[in-house]
């Protein structure tokens, strides 16, 4: 079952990439699903290199829950792993 996105939910957490993917990349595989108003590679802070995940964030939670359907489609030869953003809990 797909889970319902809150009208104020309209980010996805998209992992499993390879570290050369971009977010052009991203931006132009998930664009079918509404207008995306960020896409965010997540780059280690030491290297640079990409962590191999990011965050898109759609301008509709509607669209945002349409993407869902991508967790488990290939890109370049891996699974993607799509869900929903989760608030990043508060450090100590």
């Amino acid at each position: 079952m797909t889970p319902t996105v809150t009208t104020e939910t309209h980010k996805l957490f998209v992992a499993n990439l390879r570290y050369h993917v971009t977010s052009d990349d991203l931006m132009q595989l998930f664009a079918r699903f509404g207008t995306i108003t960020e896409c965010a590679i997540i780059h280690d802070r030491e290297n640079g290199q990409s962590r191999g995940f990011s965050f898109i964030t759609f301008e509709t939670a509607a669209s945002a829950t349409a993407a869902l359907v991508m967790d488990g489609q290939e890109l370049e030869g891996r699974p993607l792993l799509v869900s929903l953003a989760r608030h990043k809990a508060a450090r100590r």
